[in-house]
């Protein structure tokens, strides 16, 4: 995946924790709601990215001794 695509998927997680705690500030829980989806599908997609790359050949290696 493009580095625009994984940059991407970070500033949606962002923004759900902005929106997230604005709804907890303002006492607004439509808005925390919709925060905390935003918060998981970035994070979701975070970790689906991972996984391909993994897959690709593009993840860390460890190396064990």
């Amino acid at each position: 995946m493009s580095f625009t695509s994984k940059l991407g998927n970070k500033a949606q997680e962002l923004r759900g924790r902005f929106k997230r705690n604005t709804g907890e500030v303002t006492g607004n829980r439509r808005l925390q709601a919709e925060g905390r989806s935003d918060e998981v599908k970035g994070r979701f997609k975070r970790m689906v990215e991972k996984v391909k790359d993994m897959f690709r050949g593009r993840g860390r290696r460890r190396h064990h001794p």
